[in-house]
């Protein structure tokens, strides 16, 4: 493992610790009396994203790695029932410390964002689909960059220039087969305007803030809503339409989010989160997006380039 993955490791820790310290509430909730938890919350935090990091989708193999690895940095490492049991508990604090960290960053008052939804696949067998506890929020939904249908979820992220996450939600993925085109943009508009509406305080200090985003963020209503919340919208001009002003501007933007898309999907293993129950898929995705700002943050911090790419942090 390089010194810069151990000096990653560190300061998540720290802060993860920090935050604790001052919060204490965010911790799983466990009764007062009892065993103190081995690992202690930060480094099971710590844990989870050197797991991400690394790339390794398995937790049975992760942990037999940093036991092999890791003993340097951590005191006492968990059985795999009890990793996954106390990770999917502590999703509250992944979640907080995911906004701690991009809220450390010099990027995080980026008054230009880019919005975007890619596929998170649940399973792909029909028997999987009938027996699964993701049925009811998973659904059946359309990838247009795979060109082929899937069952699963779809991620919605908000983020800046530099790829740092701003919200994100996890939403049923909408099928074609079930639902009129009509019916998926305004799934997407809707999400948007939700995450914007659950959150008013990121826009109190970002007056003229830009977002970009793609064909399906159209509409002249939606354009008014988000005139409400002070928000400019930069997005393709469709056919028919005059031309709109900054369409110069969208394809280089474009290639912002598809990148990463592409980090959380390719180097963070997104569509290998494995996770069978709500819980389990939404703490897995939580780990996924807490290690990008991580990493975002570190290089951010450390005074490296601020990229979207994970290759530096490669072993």
């Amino acid at each position: 493992m390089t010194p810069d993955l151990e000096s990653l490791a560190a300061a998540q820790y720290v802060k993860t610790d920090d935050l604790l310290k001052a919060s204490p509430h965010l911790a799983p909730w466990r009764p007062a009396v009892g065993i103190a938890p081995k690992p202690t919350d930060a480094e099971l935090v710590t844990l989870a994203v050197m797991q991400a990091m690394l790339g390794s989708t398995s937790e049975g193999k992760w942990l037999r790695h940093a036991r092999a690895h890791l003993r340097h940095l951590f005191r006492y490492l968990p059985q795999q029932p009890g990793y996954n049991r106390r990770l999917r508990k502590a999703t509250d604090l992944l979640r907080r410390n995911t906004r701690l960290l991009a809220t450390d960053t010099s990027v995080w008052s980026d008054d230009v964002w880019i919005v975007d939804s890619t596929p998170v696949e649940c399973g792909r067998s029909r028997e999987t689909v009938r027996r699964s506890e993701l049925a009811g929020w998973a659904e059946y939904g359309y990838c247009a960059s795979h060109s082929r249908f899937f069952w699963g979820l779809r991620l919605h992220v908000v983020c800046t220039l530099q790829g740092l996450p701003v919200a994100f939600a996890l939403t049923g993925a909408k099928t074609a087969e079930r639902e009129t085109l009509l019916d998926l943009l305004d799934a997407e508009r809707e999400t948007l305007l939700d995450l914007l509406d659950a959150e008013p305080e990121l826009l109190v200090t970002r007056p003229g803030q830009t977002l970009s985003g793609d064909k399906n963020y159209v509409g002249r209503d939606f354009e008014h809503q988000l005139a409400e919340h002070g928000i400019r919208l930069l997005r393709p001009t469709r056919k028919g339409e005059p031309k709109r002003p900054g369409a110069e501007l969208f394809k280089p933007l474009r290639q912002v989010i598809e990148s990463v898309n592409e980090t959380i999907k390719g180097q963070l293993n997104l569509e290998q989160h494995h996770g069978r129950t709500p819980a389990g898929v939404v703490a897995r995705i939580m780990q996924r997006i807490l290690t990008l700002t991580t990493a975002i943050r570190h290089n951010d911090q450390s005074g490296q380039p601020v990229l979207r790419s994970l290759t530096a942090y490669d072993h």
